[in-house]
């Protein structure tokens, strides 16, 4: 299953729990198998509406069903459960959905804003948005160079006038290093 398959997947699968009858009707599905007109009364609802959650529920392959005479009794497809588990929930899977684009994404908006004509109009406060200004403006050293600290202030003057506070911020976040000398080099 692609990335772009198992986000629509998981999508799909908490839309479908996020609502509170479907959470109840996969619990008693958990419990025992039963049919629309058991779970239509255990949860006082009537049968149309626990069909309706019933269909989104199998569409998405979290339950299944059989026909006994003229009813459909439903259960919970445990199997969709445990390939759920393994295929999507595993960590390094919810650590690349949420990184990826969506991570792009916010990072391009946070430049968009700070940063106009190629200068920073403010430098973040929320320490999360200033990394993302931080890391742009490292980028525009020349990595294994080193410089003197007269010359890091003055092409740092060239996006911001705070130039101590970039300064320090980048070797806080150990994005530059700086020696005894007063000597700064791109770290990343």
């Amino acid at each position: 299953m692609s990335e772009e398959q198992q986000f629509d997947t998981l999508l799909q699968f908490f839309k479908v729990l996020g609502n509170e009858s479907r959470l109840k009707i996969l619990g008693l599905l958990a419990n025992d198998e039963r049919t629309v007109g058991e779970l239509a009364a255990l949860l006082d609802l009537r049968e149309p509406t626990v069909s309706h959650h019933l269909a989104a529920m199998k569409e998405l392959g979290l339950i299944d069903v059989r026909v006994e005479g003229n009813n459909r009794v439903y259960w919970l497809n445990t199997q969709f459960l445990e390939a759920m588990s393994r295929d999507i929930f595993s960590q390094s899977n919810l650590a690349t959905l949420a990184t990826d684009e969506a991570g792009d994404a916010w990072e391009d908006k946070v430049l968009r804003y700070y940063v106009v004509d190629g200068r920073l109009k403010d430098i973040p406060s929320k320490h999360k948005k200033r990394l993302v200004v931080l890391q742009w403006l490292c980028a525009q050293f020349e990595p294994g160079r080193r410089y003197h600290e007269l010359e890091l202030n003055e092409r740092l003057r060239a996006y911001h006038p705070d130039c101590a506070s970039l300064r320090r911020y980048m070797v806080e976040d150990r994005l530059m290093a700086r020696d005894n000398n007063n000597m700064y080099w791109r770290l990343s």
